[in-house]
Order: structure tokens, then sequence, then C-alpha cells
């Protein structure tokens, strides 16, 4: 049995999930309604076709496919969240190029890799990006460490989410730019909601967190803040968009639309209303609200070509893709953003 067959298999005996209704009320800057009404006037399938369903995980996590959900923003269009269950971060995209999954939001050079090893899908959605005061990940070290300058991270242990994503990548470039042999750098896997007890207790030296839980070690009187994406790349990297399945997307171009459309709103809902979403984002996920930090989306989830020319750049300066194999159109369209077909129609 291959690998994948195993997966399809796993990922059937899934409970499917419903989302909850929990009558949060959407609300907007007047400034965002005139945006928002591109998208909400989109001409939808709902009213002559069946519902589509997309399958997509369930988990423990702030994303803008469960709260546009919760805000009610798949309503009278033609598709619907089919929720499949917990799937670990590192699969999201592989299952969205076999399309055991339609839709997944996970950074650009994973995209990036997987296309270059022939996965069938697309950047439709830019998701999430980095701001000074909202940056994609942060780097903590204990204040005794004496660590403080990149060099001194030689012969030390770097902790982060994933390899083959942001911290991996952006942290090596910052780091190289800055004269350090990352050859003598021990770099392990801890999950973010656990990376902030590795540094104190001194299994890592350095953790690279991401929001919401890098706000309890912002907190952490322990810890020292050294750097933010923000500061190593100024948010070129922060762009976490959101994936679909080629085939899904040619045999239902609506659903996708109506989609992106829903993730374009809930992304202008929680950039006009922070501390709301943040209310959210510690009831989704049980967390500590003082420690939960805030997100930011790009506008209308349009996606711009800059964020994944800086990732194809990198993977080629890492030797993980061949100069020309991949190129910035085959990773990304706006095809299915209404903000763009307006925008073009303008």
């Amino acid at each position: 049995m291959t690998l994948a067959t195993s997966r399809r298999s796993a990922l059937k005996t899934l409970t499917a999930l419903t989302a909850a209704s929990w009558g949060l009320a959407a609300c907007s800057r007047p400034d965002e309604q005139a945006a928002d009404s591109a998208a909400a006037t989109a001409p939808s399938a709902a009213s002559n076709s069946k519902i589509v369903e997309f399958l997509y995980p369930d988990n423990p996590s702030f994303d803008l496919i469960y709260l546009a959900d919760r805000l009610g923003y798949f309503e009278g269009t033609s598709t619907r969240p089919k929720y499949v269950g917990k799937v670990a971060a590192p699969q999201i995209i592989p299952l969205v190029g076999t399309g055991e999954i339609h839709f997944g939001a996970r950074m650009v050079p994973l995209v990036i890799s997987a296309i270059a090893s022939g996965a069938d899908m697309k950047v439709v959605a830019a998701g999430g990006k980095t701001l000074q005061e909202a940056p994609h990940m942060k780097y903590f070290v204990k204040k005794s460490s004496g660590i403080r300058q990149p060099k001194d991270l030689e012969g030390k242990t770097i902790g982060f989410n994933s390899f083959g994503a942001c911290a991996e990548f952006v942290t090596k470039k910052y780091l190289r730019e800055h004269g350090v042999d990352v050859n003598k750098i021990n770099f392990i896997v801890v999950p973010d909601n656990q990376n902030e007890q590795a540094v104190v207790t001194g299994n890592v030296d350095l953790a690279i967190i991401h929001p919401p839980h890098s706000g309890g070690a912002e907190a952490n009187t322990d810890l020292l803040r050294l750097w933010s994406d923000f500061d190593l790349d100024g948010g070129l990297g922060g762009m976490s968009p959101y994936s679909v399945n080629g085939k899904f997307a040619r045999e239902n171009p609506q659903a996708v639309r109506d989609v992106v459309a829903a993730l374009a709103k809930a992304g202008n809902w929680v950039n006009a209303n922070p501390e709301e979403a943040r209310k959210y984002t510690a009831e989704r996920i049980g967390m500590d609200l003082q420690h939960v930090e805030r997100y930011a989306y790009v506008d209308n989830q349009l996606i711009t070509e800059p964020p994944i020319q800086y990732y194809i750049d990198i993977l080629q300066a890492e030797g993980k893709l061949a100069p020309g194999k991949v190129k910035v159109a085959d990773v990304y369209t706006n095809e299915f953003n209404p903000h763009a077909n307006a925008s073009a129609k303008g």
C-alpha cells in the first residue's frame, strides 16, 4: 500500500465535523464596505446548483476558513467547508497536492517545492502578512544566555516548527548575511506551543515562535526577544497563503471563487477588528487572552509576486530548487479573486 493510499484511507475514517455557529456578528469600517462589496456581489451558483463541499482540516489553530464559517460568509454561496479532522501541518501541502484535502494554508516555500515535484496546486489567496507590530514569527533566548548577535548562535541549538518553511529559510538567509556558518548550528523541530518551554529549560538556545504562542514568550520575564521576521527581511517572507488542489479548482471554479471571496472578507474583518479577532483566537484554541497576539492579513487577499520570488531565490540559493524549474507564474493566480476581477474591469 502506498503512503498516499494509506493516508487517504486514514483520512476517510475521520469523522466529518460541522462548524459550530458561534454567532459572532461581522462588522467593518466604512472604507472596507466598498472593497467587500465586490466579493459580496460576485456571481454565485448556489441558487441553481447543489452545494459543493471542500475538504479542509479542523486543527486547533486560528484560520480564516474557520472564521469565515463562524461569521457566516459561506451562506448564500455555492460552497461549504467539510472538515476532515486534524491534519499535521507537514502533511497539509502534500495532501492538497494529491486532492485528499482541497485547500491548505502553509508557507510559500512548501508550495514551491511541491509544485517543483509535480504537485497539481496553486496559491489562490495571499493569507497572512508581516507587520512590525504584528510579525509572522519572533526569536527568543534566555536573558542569561549571553546570546545577543547572530554570530553567538554558532554551536547552539535553534528550535522551530518545521523544516522547509519560513523559519528555516528566512533564518538561514539572515544568518549567512551576518557571517554565520549555519552548518555549526543544530536545528531541531519543536511545536510552537512547546518552544517557549524548550528555551526556558535549555533544550534549545533560541526558539522561533509564531503567533499566537509567541505572546507567552513575550510576557516571560526570563526571556529576551532578539528579533522578529520583520527585522530580518522587512516582512517579505511573511506571506502565508492559501493553496487549492488543481483538479478541484478546474472542476469547481465557482466554489473556489466563493472560498477566496470569503477568505478576503474574513481577512479584512480581522484587520478592521484586531481585538475581536484576538478574542476569537483565544476561544478557538483555549489560550489566555492576555497572551494572544494579533494577526494581520493581506488586503483583499490579492497575491503579489515579490514574496514568491523571494522564496524562489532562497530555494535556488540553498540548492533546493534548480534555476528555472519553477517560475512565479507557476505558483499563484488571482483569477478566482473577485477584487482582482473588479480592479481589472475598472
